[in-house]
């Protein structure tokens, strides 16, 4: 037999080989969505979900230091905005599966940059290991006036 025959029915053997293992991979379906809204939520006429499931991927709706089921921020400043806004997030992380130590990115809006230092204090109390990617920014304006507010992401399931 030629070498060019050979070559050619190598080819051929090589994309029959190739195709056949394409063909057995199996094709992802689209992504399972799941939007998670609390009673509290749907009662206090807040026009998003508390959270949303993406496979085994929770992303949380950002959490003001607002005392639960009401519009109304918690007293004591900065700190308590803080404990309470941690405090949220724990409890929709708890109520859908997950937990703080599956945290694996928050996102921190500050109305002041100069409290940085003083809600680091708090973070590092809800995440005494392993701490999540973090990532903090001042911002104008946050909801019901609040000092900070926290967003996170977390893994869900098994």
């Amino acid at each position: 037999m030629p070498s060019s025959r050979i070559l050619t029915l190598a080819a051929v053997c090589l994309a029959i080989v190739f195709l056949g293992a394409c063909a057995s991979e199996p094709t992802p379906g689209p992504p399972d969505v799941a939007y998670l809204r609390s009673q509290q939520t749907r009662e206090l006429g807040l026009p998003f979900s508390d959270a949303v499931r993406v496979d085994s991927l929770l992303f949380l709706s950002g959490q003001v230091g607002n005392v639960p089921g009401t519009l109304d921020l918690a007293p004591g400043g900065m700190a308590a905005e803080a404990r309470q806004a941690m405090a949220n997030v724990r409890t929709i992380l708890e109520r859908h599966g997950s937990s703080l130590d599956r945290v694996v990115k928050c996102t921190v809006f500050l109305a002041d940059m100069a409290d940085w230092t003083a809600f680091n204090e708090v973070y590092k109390g809800f995440f005494r290991t392993d701490p999540p990617a973090r990532s903090a920014l001042g911002a104008n304006g946050l909801a019901l006036g609040a000092r900070v507010e926290v967003e996170c992401i977390a893994t869900v399931g098994p």
